[in-house]
């Protein structure tokens, strides 16, 4: 096997070695950070869903106005006798 017991080795001397000091207000800050993203998310998801509404309001009434599901009247009156 190549190099994996080395590996290993080195890992576990700098899990065994001394740990950096983490600052004392960490959790709050990671708290505090972790509260604007869960906020942030929450007005996006909102703000999308009213963009929804709105474009569902938009496109109901243009159809009630536009009532595209109907024949268009003839420009031209048909001739009879012909």
């Amino acid at each position: 096997m190549s190099g994996g017991g080395d590996r290993e080795d080195e890992v576990r001397r700098m899990l065994n070695g001394p740990h950096p000091q983490v600052p004392a207000d960490l959790v709050r800050r990671v708290a505090e950070r972790g509260g604007r993203l869960l906020r942030r998310r929450l007005f996006v998801h909102r703000l999308m869903l009213l963009v929804a509404c709105a474009a569902v309001v938009a496109f109901t009434v243009w159809a009630v106005a536009a009532r595209p599901w109907e024949v268009p009247p003839a420009e031209t009156t048909p001739l009879e006798g012909w």
